[in-house]
Formats: structure tokens, C-alpha cells, sequence
């Protein structure tokens, strides 16, 4: 099942931009060293839903913004979203052989194999985004962003409360602080780059920080109630995973249709915070939509 089939054709067009702009900044397969090289494009090129991408361009379609700026940011948090992918599936870690319907990295290129390629593609990220086309300060600001949003009060440390989490009894504050950085900083920080990118000014940040935060928040909830009820071969990985696994999540503390209600409050805060906007903001509201209704 194509991930992407429930986007509209202007989102659409917006993912095979990115995805000719990720083919672009990858090292090529050919060069030495060659295998590291193969598994960092296996890692970043094996489809998936792109929606980190998604939400830079369509903060700048909010902001009536385009150019080679949006581009680099895109690929940049694309980058990263790839690590932390590849380092979650190893076996210290969630222990998963299959992602995007095929086998993991580390499962197609061996454990060592797989960390270098996600840390590789950690450090490109912040490569390309030292060179985005913004004036220094705006540069020095974006590349704070997504280090924030990587590292131990974002992705890695809500990542660490994952694992510290297995097999507690998390009340529903906890258990959405946990998901606030390990998948929301990241969903945050998408937006915030797509729109200092536009030259948004602090209230602007502001407004579509709240969006972000409710969007990033609605992703995991429906990512939980996908792993109660979606085929692993809809899906695209192991489906029931975190029951097997002990580890908290939405249905498992509140339930199935308590969790349901909690995702149609997230969107709701999510059209709220964007009201002001109008019809720019049109992509920025699918993408909420979609992230709530997906199917995989």
C-alpha cells in the first residue's frame, strides 16, 4: 500500500520534490566508502510518508514562501527523521526487522553498518543545513532548532523515557511529555524551519508552534491505535509491537475510543491555532487531517 495515497495532488507534487532533492544531497552509491554510502540511501530512499518535509513546505505555503531554502530544510529534517529510524529499529532499541514494508537496515546491512549510516546522516543533515540560503542569524537560529529537537530535551531523550518506560504504568501526562519529544520535537521542528525559512516573525513562530505541538501529538496517538489495529503488511512494520513489548501507550492507559476522542480534540487545536492564516494555510490543515486519519 502506496503511504501516500491519501494526499491530495498538491501535497503530492510536494513529495517528489522532496524526494528528488533527498536523491540530490545523498552521497552517490559509488563513492568510497560504498557500503556505507548504499546504506544510507536504503535508509532514506525506501519511500515512507515524508511528512516532516511535508509540513517545512507547507509552512512556507502558509507564509506565501518558496525557494531552494525550503528545499534544504526538507532534507535536512528528512535526514534526521532517517536516523533515528534506522538507530530505533536496532536490537537494543525497539528490535525490529522490518520498516516501510522491507527489511530494516541493520537486518540488510548488519548492526555496525546501520550506525554509521545513521550517524552519517545525522551529520550530513546539519551540513546542508549550515548552507541554507538565509541570511547568518537565521542560519544560526535553524540549525539551533533541529539540534534542539535531536537531542536530549527532543528525540533522543524521549527515546530514553521510551525505554525507561517498559513495562510502568505511565499516567497520560507522562506518557504525552514522552511523546512530546520523541516524535512531537521533531514534528515541531519541521514547522518552525519551514517558516523561519519564510522570515516568520516570533508571533508567527508562536501560532504554528501550537499547530505543530497538536499535530505531533495527533501522529503518535493514531500510531497507537494503529498498532491495536492495523496488518503489519498495511502498516508497513511489525504490527502489535508495543503490547508484545510492554510499552505504554494510548489505547493501553485511556483505551481505544478514549484515544479516538483524544485525536479529534489534537486536530481541533490544530485548525484553531491556524484561523488566523485562511486559505494559505490549506496544506498545513490536510497535512493535520492526514495525520490523524492515516492508515499507516
Amino acid at each position: 500500500m502506496n503511504p501516500n495515497a491519501e494526499l491530495g495532488p498538491a501535497l503530492k507534487a510536494l513529495i517528489a520534490r522532496a524526494d528528488q532533492a533527498l536523491e540530490r544531497v545523498l552521497p552517490a552509491e559509488d563513492r568510497s566508502p560504498p557500503e556505507l554510502h548504499r546504506a544510507m540511501r536504503y535508509a532514506v530512499l525506501g519511500g515512507g510518508k515524508r511528512l516532516r518535509p511535508l509540513l517545512v513546505y507547507a509552512a512556507g505555503h502558509a507564509l506565501d514562501h518558496d525557494g531552494p531554502a525550503l528545499d534544504t530544510a526538507a532534507c535536512a529534517v528528512e535526514l534526521i527523521h532517517a536516523y533515528s529510524l534506522v538507530h530505533d529499529d536496532l536490537p537494543a532499541m525497539d528490535d525490529d526487522d522490518m520498516r516501510r514494508g522491507r527489511p530494516t537496515c541493520h537486518i540488510v546491512f548488519g548492526e555496525a553498518m546501520a550506525i554509521l549510516a545513521g550517524d552519517a546522516l545525522q551529520a550530513l543533515a546539519f551540513e546542508l543545513l549550515a548552507e541554507v540560503p538565509v541570511d547568518a542569524g537565521r542560519t544560526t537560529t535553524m540549525l539551533r532548532t533541529l539540534g534542539a529537537a535531536c537531542g536530549a530535551e527532543g528525540m533522543a531523550g524521549g527515546q530514553a523515557l521510551d525505554l525507561a518506560a517498559v513495562g510502568r504504568t505511565l499516567s497520560l501526562a507522562e506518557l504525552e511529555h514522552m511523546h512530546a519529544c520523541k516524535t512531537g520535537a521533531l514534528i515541531r521542528a519541521a514547522v518552525r524551519l519551514g517558516a523561519l525559512a519564510s522570515n516568520a516573525d516570533p508571533a508567527t513562530l508562536a501560532t504554528l508552534d501550537r499547530y505543530a505541538d497538536a499535530v505531533g501529538l495527533a501522529f503518535q496517538v493514531r500510531d497507537d491505535i494503529l498498532d491495536v489495529e492495523g496488518a503489519s503488511e498495511v502498516i508497513g512494520k511489525t504490527a502489535g509491537k508495543d503490547a508484545a513489548a510492554d510499552k505504554p501507550t494510548f489505547p493501553s492507559i485511556i483505551g481505544l475510543d478514549a484515544s479516538r476522542r483524544r485525536l479529534a480534540e489534537l486536530v481541533e487545536q490544530a485548525h484553531a491555532a491556524l484561523a488566523s492564516f485562511g486559505e494559505p494555510a490549506s496544506l498545513l490543515l490536510e497535512l493535520a487531517h492526514y495525520a490523524a486519519q492515516r492508515q499507516r
